[in-house]
């Protein structure tokens, strides 16, 4: 049985992606999948390399039942061949993942998270809420919560993972 490996990638690895991480792996969890499915997250910048994820983003994720205890990490090239997934979580990491891809099929790679949102409607991005309060980390949990269950239903469908 194969393993699938997805890693979340916002700028500092800190907020958007660690949360992403974190509730990707909640819902393998629930889903049975945790042996199927390898989960991480890094950052395109190198401002935060070796801290916790912001305060505000854990104390929003104790609030839902999740602990945000990985530390964060820049995203490098050899990233490309580990992961089967690079998923972003704006347009501009996107950009700046398909910049540092070492070739095409690797490029091919990058997706944006909100792509596998359930609606299908809203921006591409989800907003980053590193300058902004509570509320902010709030609305991106909800938004990544949505966009998870869209991403692992296509990753069941693409990559055929069972229980």
């Amino acid at each position: 049985m194969s393993v699938v490996r997805v890693c979340f990638v916002c700028m500092g690895n800190i907020c958007r992606s660690p949360t992403a991480e974190a509730v990707m792996k909640r819902s393998a969890e629930e889903a049975g999948l945790v042996h199927r499915l390898e989960v991480d997250s890094a950052g395109t910048a190198d401002f935060h390399i070796g801290e916790l994820p912001d305060r505000r983003a854990r104390a929003e994720a104790r609030r839902r039942g999740l602990e945000l205890a990985s530390r964060a990490r820049q995203v490098h090239v050899g990233d490309f061949e580990y992961f089967d997934l690079m998923v972003a979580m704006d347009e501009l990491n996107a950009a700046l993942l398909r910049d540092l891809a070492p070739d095409t099929a690797a490029a091919a790679k990058v997706r944006l998270l909100m792509d596998f949102a359930e609606d299908g409607a809203g921006s591409p991005d989800v907003p980053d809420p590193y300058l902004g309060g509570a509320e902010d980390f709030s609305h991106v949990f909800e938004l990544v919560e949505g966009a998870c269950g869209g991403l692992l239903d296509h990753l069941r469908a693409v990559h055929d993972l069972r229980p």
